[in-house]
């Protein structure tokens, strides 16, 4: 396979990664053409292509997201929006490439935030807690809390567009990463994290300060080090309480 029918083989995944790692889909189309002219311009053919070119629109599109000049347009619809219309993995399994570019994006916004911005976003986004419910959890009004959730989402990529949370995040640094980004900021507003059995995995459960049950997690642990993060699907399905048990991991 030459290297332009490999490329556009690949092309519906790059502008899905680019796309859900920018949130704008001309930055996506910049990110894609700009993958195309790196891998046109590689002195021999990488191989496997279809990984380097993952891997090199991941970067050019993370590149994007760092340069300080870089406008964006202003988004006013909802929290967080589908996938966009022509999005080839809207119905499907997404590959790995493309849920690794989920963590690596996800990452990415979470270290731009402020401690107390990262409480905010990870109470709504990953736990599901409602504003008024994250307010009580923060100890500051419903109207405080709205707008530090306006600034999470303007800082968020796309100019206001929430990324989809990864469930699952894969990988010892990315691991590191993730949970020294979340832990210490829930930390500070008095959330515990209480090792525990999920399922079949260890892991964890995370309680508000009256000790009821906001999410949970599962680990995979190889030769000591945590290798993979699962999140718990359906955060309002917890039924909290203290002492309440944390179900099982998906």
């Amino acid at each position: 396979m030459s290297r332009i029918e490999e490329f556009e083989e690949s092309r519906p995944l790059l502008f899905s990664i680019a796309y859900r790692i920018l949130g704008s889909a001309g930055e996506a189309e910049d990110a894609v053409r700009e993958t195309w002219l790196r891998y046109e311009a590689a002195p021999t053919v990488p191989a496997p292509g279809r990984v380097f070119l993952s891997a090199e629109v991941t970067r050019i599109s993370a590149g994007v997201l760092r340069s300080a000049g870089v406008r964006r347009r202003k988004y006013a619809g909802p929290w967080a929006p589908g996938p966009p219309a022509r999005d080839p993995y809207q119905d499907l399994e997404r590959p790995a490439e493309l849920a690794e570019s989920l963590s690596t994006a996800a990452l990415l916004l979470l270290e731009r935030l402020s401690p107390l911005e990262r409480a905010v976003f990870v109470l709504r986004e990953v736990f599901g807690c409602g504003l008024a419910q994250i307010a009580a959890i923060v100890g500051c009004s419903e109207a405080a809390c709205r707008r530090l959730a306006a600034a999470v989402s303007m800082a968020s990529d796309g100019g206001g567009r929430a990324l989809p949370w990864p469930r699952r995040v894969v990988g010892a640094e990315r691991v590191a990463r993730m949970l020294a980004a979340i832990v210490p900021a829930l930390v500070r507003i008095g959330v515990t994290m209480e090792p525990q059995q999920v399922g079949s995995h260890p892991g964890a459960v995370f309680r508000d300060r009256d000790g009821t049950v906001l999410s949970a997690l599962a680990l995979d642990i190889l030769d000591g080090r945590i290798q993979t993060i699962r999140w718990l699907t359906g955060p309002h399905g917890l039924g909290g309480g203290p002492g309440a048990d944390a179900p099982a991991a998906t």
